[in-house]
């Protein structure tokens, strides 16, 4: 995965500031430019506050990371409009999670939902402190055409990770062969044969250059690809869960449910949510490279401080 240029949105609530640094600790892993963009919540400060506020995060990543961190400061209204048009111009989105308990949550998802659905580039949410860089990696497959591309970019996101590939075989064939009063015996061979399978595709996500630089292994579940993956997330520890996600409207995540959105609620750690046929943004990086470099009217911070954590 080419990261160039990230975006990070903040609320600026304390209890989100692991948000801003993890994604500046993945600019500065990446040589990528930064950029903070505020995004009002319900009750949030006011403006002129949310932009001293937003000075100061910036001016800390700059100095902590030794990176150039750019500034961005939404428009009154709906900000969570606003933040896929600023994500058009990045190749990765970062936002922290929080649980919401309201009718509108319900019926058409959470703040961070609505941000991940609304993007077209790949999206992190973060629950957990950027103490350091991810140790282990797990990337959900479902072994169809965009599998390979999606396990392709995890190696990339970090090379230095442990990376485990994890598919669960569904159940629903398995329970036609019961409705229909096979044996025991055929119900067996199916699952073993299904096993098989699974293992065997395994063998072809990771061939490929880029996982010889990883330590990789695999495993298979069965049942509920989401329940499954955070289980095996609890089980073998991993910080990440990389997770693609099919373009869809929110009508048909409320009514077929999402792998991804389950995940955001299931798993303990961070969740990268890849949109299928996602590409990055490689002119509008670059775009955004320069402007750090020259710094603009909204705020560019320098550093050629070395990485201190």
């Amino acid at each position: 995965m080419n990261i160039n240029s990230i975006l990070a949105v903040t609320d600026l609530v304390p209890a989100t500031d692991h948000t801003v640094d993890r994604a500046a600790m993945l600019a500065a892993d990446h040589g990528a430019a930064l950029s903070l963009m505020y995004a009002a919540a319900a009750n949030s400060r006011n403006a002129s506050d949310a932009v001293g506020h937003l000075t100061q995060l910036a001016e800390h990543a700059s100095q902590r990371f030794g990176i150039a961190v750019r500034t961005v400061v939404g428009r009154s209204g709906d900000t969570i409009e606003q933040i896929p048009e600023e994500a058009r111009h990045h190749d990765l989105v970062v936002i922290g999670h929080r649980a919401e308990r309201s009718l509108s949550a319900f019926l058409y998802g959470t703040r961070t939902e609505r941000i991940m659905r609304l993007c077209r580039c790949p999206v992190l949410v973060t629950k957990l402190e950027a103490k350091k860089s991810y140790g282990r990696v797990l990337v959900a497959v479902d072994f169809t055409a965009t599998s390979k591309a999606l396990v392709n970019l995890a190696f990339g996101f970090d090379p230095y990770a442990e990376v485990e590939l994890f598919h669960a075989i569904s159940t629903r064939d398995e329970a036609k062969l019961r409705s229909a009063e096979a044996s025991e015996h055929v119900i067996k061979a199916y699952r073993h044969k299904t096993r098989l399978q699974a293992h065997e595709r395994m063998f072809w996500l990771t061939d490929s250059s880029d996982a010889r630089r990883n330590r990789v292994m695999s495993a298979v579940g069965r049942g509920d690809p989401a329940r499954q993956v955070a289980v095996q997330q609890e089980y073998g520890g991993a910080e990440l869960i990389v997770v693609g996600r099919r373009l869809r409207s929110a009508v048909a995540d409320f009514f077929f449910g999402s792998v991804a959105r389950r995940l955001l609620s299931w798993s303990s750690g961070d969740v990268l949510v890849v949109p299928h046929g996602h590409r990055s943004s490689i002119r509008a990086s670059a775009k955004i490279g320069t402007e750090g470099e020259q710094g603009d009217a909204e705020g560019a911070f320098l550093s050629n401080r070395r990485r201190a954590l």
